[in-house]
């Protein structure tokens, strides 16, 4: 009995042994049964260890240096059989977080943190903290990281310890910043900065005006965090502060923010100002980055200055200092900026030069860009992986296998659920694609057949039957060839969704030229157009502002006693070309009460297809293209025509 009893308890102790294993993994030292006895000399020796590896943690050149100490600090604790003490383990923590092992830095931090409590050490409990705190933040747990950064900040009150608590305040207000918690971001700047003041560190509390100051700058004068006087007295107080410790690096980025500060209100003289006093700062200290920023941002200066040489040769050295350290990011917005300018200059050959370049740099950003996007994303996965591998061991330790298997199966059926759901949307886009261009082929041909409708081309062809009775030759075969020619831009034009603006005004002019022929110079009219916008680059919807002319030709100018005129003009906003259509005929109230008489309740099959067409585009480009109906009237309150204003969505 008693032997059966021994061999239940042998093999209870055994599976224990062997569910305790699959946690966190012991290091190689602490399997070894332990010297009852340690000296202070072999603490001594790995603690030494420990401290120089700390110190090459932050070098990447000297970076491999870092595990050979901590390979030394581990041999010496396994030849003379002692715990490895929780700094080696942060140490090794911070050696694997480095390098992407997490799963790795998690472990060895979780010990750093059991042995320094159950120690009593409170300086690498407060460190062990912070480290985890930086460890969440870069694998997405916001909540957890602010937890750990809160934890340092108590410990180090608690015992009184230095330069963790600005450090942690400094990034709590990070992760704030990505959680868009602006507030919670200022606030942790302002704690920094007094916790900065009672440990009398004045290197923290530079740093924290500069950043406070920085969350006031924003990008325009309209945004929730922009505060001209906030940012400057801000950045100013920490300036003063980076002079007295010299620090070169932080007064250069200073200056560059009240730089940007004051360009952002248009004083362009204090902005040059100080970019100049940055540029004499980061040239000192071979901050090459810093100096391209603030000679990029000297070349904008003075290109809004219209000062095109003194723009042009701040741009080319803002190019130089950004090369010597491959900063794509400066490259790719000088050169883009060079190449605005040149266009502004109409000097179309370099601006495409340097189009060339801004598009090369701006790709290989945009790669870097996304290659460390997917980088993060994958360290997070592998974080929550790990997390949601511990909570399942956990599960295992309680042997609570059916709730393992239900989560398994929700999250098969989730999956499944989730295919479903994405399959039924990619359905559903592509039958709404489908329907619309169909509707947009329905609405071309609609919108082409109502152009050369029989109507149109029967009084045209009377036209040119009328001069070839009165034999004139010449204007028999003018106005034959403009009706050919305007058939065929018409039947070109509707072949595409959108065609370049010179293509619509070229068909337009010539259906205004048949017009003014047939109708024996009843009307005269004219077309004109910003400089600023590029009848190549610029398209507009086919066939969309002819209807409208054609309305107010019909309606408003042919019905008119006298000689009309109608006027196109289109100029170049913000989000959209405004085509103004004016003419000085009867009125929209006029013609509505003429075409009632004359047809009844019939109304305009063009207006329809119009209306049609505007929703289509809407529809198809994500914009809210308007049209606008305004009467004119004349001092004594008489209808004296009308105006037709649409807001056309920019489209290249």
């Amino acid at each position: 009995m008693k032997v059966r009893k021994l061999f239940i308890i042998l093999l209870i102790f055994i599976q224990e042994a062997s569910l305790a294993g699959v946690g966190l993994r012991p290091s190689p030292a602490s399997i070894n049964l332990k010297s009852p006895y340690v000296s202070p000399k072999d603490t001594a020796e790995v603690n030494s260890l420990v401290r120089k590896g700390i110190k090459f943690l932050s070098s990447k050149d000297s970076f491999d240096q870092v595990k050979v100490y901590i390979d030394s600090a581990v041999l010496i604790c396994e030849k003379r059989n002692i715990d490895m003490p929780p700094g080696l383990h942060l140490l090794l923590a911070r050696y694997h977080y480095t390098t992407g092992d997490l799963r790795s830095a998690s472990e060895e931090a979780a010990i750093a943190l059991k042995q320094s409590a159950a120690e009593g050490n409170s300086d690498i409990l407060a460190r062990t903290n912070l480290f985890l705190g930086d460890y969440y933040r870069r694998t997405g747990f916001y909540k957890e990281s602010l937890e750990y950064y809160g934890n340092a900040i108590s410990v180090s009150q608690k015992e009184g310890l230095k330069g963790i608590i600005p450090l942690s305040y400094i990034n709590q207000a990070e992760v704030f910043r990505r959680i868009g918690d602006l507030q919670g971001e200022r606030r942790c700047y302002q704690l920094m900065i007094d916790a900065a003041n009672k440990e009398e560190n004045t290197s923290f509390a530079s740093r924290g005006y500069e950043r406070w100051g920085y969350s006031y700058l924003g990008d325009t004068v309209t945004a929730e965090r922009r505060n001209f006087r906030m940012a400057d007295s801000l950045v100013k107080k920490g300036i003063t502060i980076s002079v007295e410790l010299n620090d070169t690096a932080l007064i250069a980025t200073s200056l560059t923010h009240l730089g940007w500060n004051y360009y952002l209100e248009k004083m362009y003289d204090s902005s040059i100002y100080y970019y100049e006093r940055s540029i004499k700062y980061s040239a000192h200290a071979n901050l090459y980055s810093t100096s391209a920023n603030s000679l990029g941002n000297l070349g904008t200066i003075y290109s809004d200055l219209r000062q095109p040489e003194k723009a042009i040769a701040y741009y080319k050295k803002g190019i130089v200092q950004a090369k010597k350290v491959n900063d794509i990011y400066d490259l790719w917005w000088i050169y883009r900026d060079m190449s605005n300018m040149y266009l502004q200059l109409k000097d179309t050959s370099n601006a495409f030069r340097n189009y060339v370049q801004f598009k090369k740099y701006s790709d290989i950003y945009l790669q870097k860009a996304s290659s460390e996007g997917l980088a993060d994303a994958r360290i997070r996965y592998e974080a929550d992986s790990h997390r949601k591998e511990v909570e399942m061991l956990s599960l295992r330790l309680k042997n609570n296998r059916l709730l393992n298997y239900g989560f398994a199966g929700l999250i098969i059926l989730t999956v499944a659920i989730g295919l479903l759901l994405l399959r039924g949307s990619k359905l559903k886009e592509k039958r709404q694609i489908s329907e619309m261009n169909r509707r947009i082929s329905e609405i071309t041909q609609a919108n082409l057949r109502q152009q050369m409708n029989p109507h149109f081309i029967f009084n045209t062809l009377n036209s040119i039957q009328y001069y070839m009775y009165q034999h004139d030759k010449l204007a028999t075969n003018n106005y034959l060839t403009k009706f050919s020619s305007l058939m065929r831009k018409v039947l070109d034009n509707s072949q595409h969704t959108s065609i370049p603006i010179s293509d619509e005004l070229a068909a337009l002019n010539l259906y205004l030229e048949l017009e003014s022929i047939r109708f024996k110079d009843k009307f005269e009219y004219k077309i004109t157009m910003d400089d600023e916008i590029d009848p190549l680059i610029h398209k507009v919807p086919t066939m969309l502002i002819q209807p409208y002319v054609e309305n107010s030709i019909c309606h408003g100018l042919i019905p008119k006693e006298g000689k009309g005129f109608v006027n196109i003009d289109l100029k170049l906003k913000d989000d959209h070309i405004l085509c103004i259509i004016e003419d000085n005929g009867i009125g929209r109230e006029a013609a509505k009460g003429r075409n009632l008489k004359k047809e009844g309740n019939h109304n305009s099959l063009g207006t329809q297809i119009t209306k049609s067409r505007l929703e289509l585009v809407n529809e198809l480009y994500g914009t809210s293209l308007l049209t606008f109906y305004t009467d004119l009237l004349d001092e004594n309150g008489e209808p004296a025509g009308t105006r037709v204003e649409i807001h056309i969505p920019l489209i290249s």
